[in-house]
């Protein structure tokens, strides 16, 4: 019955019917993958794609985690001997975290409070006469409860209403009026530390001000509590405080007596005391939540786009890390990425051996039959590129400029001293400069990814949120393009649907032992790989040139009888299909629909045969700097220059023009229209155009427009 409910619960929240609901979940319960059940059981799931399973999934575990809290709840109450039948209906029939903690408020051991002492100094009666109004003399009812803790009158007065105030705080009903207000009319209000306002000067910005929470963008508000979190910040949230006063005493003054008077002192001391700081931390943590949520879905979307990013492909590349004093780290890989030469060259000061670097370099392009150059977009970069491009070599060289960020944190990880032992960081530092030109998706898998430099205050958010929102992204990107299970590091396999990092160090040394995988049906051979992760896992692992040719495809192995099936019909062969638009044009998908097997695989099987394993990502293209902006101040205001996207956030984009300092592209310049969303306008590492509006070089700030470089 539980997980009926929940189901119509999740159908209810995220707009899906119940029947895709119920079988993404039987699904997941079995040990099916996002990327599998969302690629090979359409019909199961009505064509829900990746975010939507996964938003079924978080759901169903938000939901799991509020019936466990619901189970130690109603048998703590048991265990106290208050548990009543409708209470336990009361707890078991609640749906929402913040009421449910409401309703256990009044059973919860709680510290010794104020209103602990008035109770056991004998004032309870005494509150609850007051607080029931009928009594127009409590100072005289007082006078009853006076003994040797209670001295006199006024003590037991302030004792009784100690005792209402705390009832106040705990009943479900006011917590829901303040509740709503927060919700209606909370302001957030930021205010200096005091004698903090020279250390703080970056948060200048927030020294004095306010603004209604629900208007609070996120990046404002991660700003402002890592101010706080850095002690130069003081944060609020509230609504106005008469105002919450006044809804409280509509709902619980009902007289107007003596015993009402002090029921309104008792009101204005809850509120303060006990029920505004308690709403208002309420209210910071569902505020940070979304937030956070925010801040990780920016960091996702660019994280997306970077992995999918366009490959180079299998050339052979002279990777270039680049560097003044130290000199610049030249690396030679082959196709597949194989490290085959490195040395040192020093092209700049301070040793300027420009024409014996000039001579190495054109001797290593013409030994090693290089492709294409990539260099580091780190120190030296524009000069190192400057240099290159005055070498004349004995072929056509594209240059390129890649993104350093994080390769320094992987050529310091064990992964890297795993595969180079026998070499420094910085040549594995060049190495992965290489690589990621030539697949970036296969290279940054290796990084942990939130050292990858994409995101808006990743370092503020929840880190496992972060992590598993990250992870997901990385599994996503891994299986949509599919892995050469013959090439692909065992770090590639490990995101692969279903294989995890024993599986895929099992077929890493599989291959070293018994040579490159032939077929899809070999896989079962490598050690724990059971039919169940060979199901999650084959579609998506491809072998070029295998025996069968649907081996490098994403046709899935459980589906090849439906394919020979449909090539017989065709009277000719597999390959044939593959390779031949007239035979796969008059197909009748409607003949070979199956219990198990709709319109939506068929299609998915006929758009596969027209282009078997052909890689999703979009081409490369070369990007060039203007020459003779180098730094900051070359800069000049009305400037136009060629610029990359670096990075997107709610508020802009930075874009990167080649002076060591990426600028903003506020949301206001990015076009000449009303944008929500920056993402809208911009992806990561596009080609764009930008004027110079700003150069603030004490504070390393430009700010850039698009829309005025049109």
């Amino acid at each position: 019955m539980t997980n009926q409910k929940n189901h119509q619960l999740i159908a209810e929240r995220l707009g899906i019917s119940i029947r895709q609901i119920a079988n993404t979940i039987a699904l997941l319960d079995e040990g099916a993958t996002i990327p599998f059940i969302s690629r090979y059981r359409k019909e199961m799931t009505g064509s829900l794609d990746e975010v939507a399973i996964a938003n079924i999934k978080e759901t169903k575990e938000q939901l799991d985690e509020l019936d466990k809290r619901k189970e130690t709840i109603i048998k703590t109450i048991s265990e106290m001997e208050l548990l009543t039948p409708e209470l336990q209906s009361k707890i078991e029939l609640c749906y929402n975290l913040n009421e449910l903690e409401d309703i256990y408020l009044p059973f919860k051991p709680k510290r010794r409070t104020r209103a602990t002492v008035a109770r056991e100094k004998g004032l309870e009666p005494l509150a609850m006469i007051i607080f029931k109004q009928m009594e127009t003399d409590p100072e005289n009812r007082a006078v009853r409860f006076l003994n040797d803790s209670v001295p006199d009158i006024a003590e037991a007065l302030a004792g009784a209403r100690d005792i209402i105030a705390e009832l106040i705080n705990e009943n479900q009903n006011a917590r829901n009026i303040i509740r709503n207000l927060f919700s209606r009319e909370a302001v957030i209000s930021s205010r200096v530390a005091k004698g903090k306002e020279e250390a703080g000067i970056k948060y200048s910005d927030y020294f004095n001000s306010s603004e209604p929470l629900k208007r609070c963008p996120s990046h404002r508000l991660l700003a402002m509590r890592r101010g706080e979190k850095e002690g130069f910040l003081k944060l609020g949230i509230a609504p106005e405080e008469e105002k919450s006063i006044a809804a409280l005493d509509h709902y619980f003054v009902k007289s107007r007596n003596n015993s009402s008077l002090h029921v309104s002192l008792a009101i204005k001391d809850c509120y303060k005391r006990l029920l505004a700081p308690a709403i208002e931390t309420e209210f910071f943590g569902s505020a940070k939540c979304l937030a956070d949520a925010e801040a990780i879905k920016v960091f996702a979307e660019n994280l997306r786009q970077l992995l999918l990013a366009p490959p180079l492909g299998q050339k052979r590349v002279l990777a270039i890390d680049p560097g003044y004093k130290s000199g610049c780290k030249v690396v030679c890989l082959d196709a597949q990425g194989n490290l085959v030469h490195n040395e040192t060259i020093y092209p700049h000061q301070p040793q300027s051996e420009v024409g014996q670097s000039i001579r190495k370099v054109s001797s290593l392009v013409s030994t090693y039959k290089i492709e294409a150059i990539a260099i580091g977009d780190g120190t030296a970069s524009r000069e190192t590129e400057a240099f290159i491009k005055k070498i004349s070599f004995d072929r056509t060289l594209q240059v390129f400029v890649v993104s350093e960020d994080g390769a320094s944190i992987y050529s310091a990880s064990k992964v890297a001293r795993d595969e180079f032992p026998q070499y420094d960081v910085t040549v594995r530092g060049a190495v992965s400069i290489g690589r990621r030109l030539m697949d970036p998706l296969a290279e940054l898998v290796k990084i942990e990814a939130k050292s990858i430099g994409v995101g808006q205050y990743q370092h503020d958010v929840d880190q496992k949120l972060l992590q598993k929102g990250l992870d997901m992204v990385v599994e996503s990107c891994v299986n949509l393009v599919g892995v050469n299970v013959n090439t692909a590091s065992g770090h590639l396999l490990n995101f692969v649907s279903g294989l995890g990092p024993l599986l895929a160090q099992n077929i890493v040394n599989y291959r070293k032992e018994n040579g490159p995988f032939k077929s899809r049906t070999d896989l079962m051979n490598v050690t724990r790989m059971g039919l169940k992760t060979f199901e999650q896992s084959a579609g998506f692992l491809r072998i070029p040139g295998g025996a069968n040719p649907l081996d490098n495809s994403a046709v899935h192995p459980e589906r090849y009888s439906l394919v020979s099936k449909i090539a017989a019909d065709r009277k000719c062969k597999v390959e044939e299909l593959i390779g031949l638009v007239n035979l796969r044009s008059e197909i009748i998908l409607e003949k070979y629909l199956s219990d198990e097997v709709g319109l939506p695989t068929l299609n998915d099987i006929l758009a596969e045969l027209a282009k078997p394993g052909l890689d999703p990502r979009t081409g490369i293209k070369v990007f060039e700097f203007s020459d003779g902006v180098y730094a900051m101040k070359d800069l000049q205001i009305g400037m136009v220059l060629p610029g990359i996207v670096t990075n997107i956030t709610r508020f802009g984009a930075f874009v990167d023009v080649g002076v060591k300092q990426d600028g903003l592209v506020h949301i206001s310049e990015l076009a000449n229209r009303f944008v929500s969303d920056p993402a809208e306008i911009v992806k990561l590492h596009q080609h764009v155009k930008v004027k110079v509006l700003e150069v603030d070089i004490p504070r390393k700030r430009i700010a850039f427009s698009m829309k005025q470089a049109e």
